[in-house]
């Protein structure tokens, strides 16, 4: 006679999707358009910066302000793509799916997006390293080949072992746990508003 019971293998709880507020607490939120001439959407959860314009500006992804030659420092990040629920004004746009349908996970460019400049926990991807909780965090300017997963715009653990100019420190954002969960999502915290 056969087990009719049986167990199921805990692996840990995830911390849920890129650009999610993980914690109850001040969350500070700006709305603005994503950059229209972008090459690129901003992804739910990816770093941003603030484009300055004659109506207050536009946000653009970390990925492509380094690509269109700008020089990311700390001070120039804005915040991260907060994960919305977006729906369509008619069912027939949200229909036959990705031309006219329904973006799920980013902003499109010239489309509005809210960038979270403030709160007391998001969820991020991780692409490098091992979350230490109350560390800062490091953005990814630079490619290395010895890191694949590395991305431009991206959110890591560690400075570049290779070169520390590769990253940069954002010690205003730093790691609220160590728990990088299965699909490499971590939550991270502002210790005081981003400044833009």
């Amino acid at each position: 006679m056969g087990s009719f019971g049986g167990t199921i293998p805990v692996v840990g709880m995830y911390n849920g999707y890129p650009g999610t507020i993980s914690r109850a607490g001040v969350n500070k939120i700006k709305a603005r358009q994503v950059l229209s001439t972008t090459a690129t959407q901003l992804a739910f959860g990816e770093s941003a910066v603030l484009v300055p314009d004659s109506l207050g500006g536009t946000w653009q992804s970390v990925k492509d302000f380094i690509a269109g030659a700008g020089t990311f420092t700390a001070a120039k990040l804005a915040g991260f793509a907060l994960r919305e629920v977006k729906t369509n004004l008619s069912y027939i746009a949200s229909v036959a799916g990705s031309i006219g349908g329904s973006n799920v996970a980013y902003y499109a460019p010239g489309e509005m997006a809210e960038v979270i400049e403030e709160t007391s926990g998001l969820t991020v991807q991780v692409n490098n390293g091992q979350p230490v909780a109350g560390n800062p965090i490091y953005i990814r300017v630079t490619l290395n080949g010895t890191i694949p997963a590395g991305v431009i715009g991206g959110v890591e653990a560690v400075v570049d072992p290779t070169n520390a100019a590769y990253t940069v420190v954002i010690p205003n954002v730093v790691f609220t746990t160590g728990v990088l969960d299965g699909n490499g999502v971590a939550e991270i915290g502002f210790l005081n508003r981003q400044a833009v």
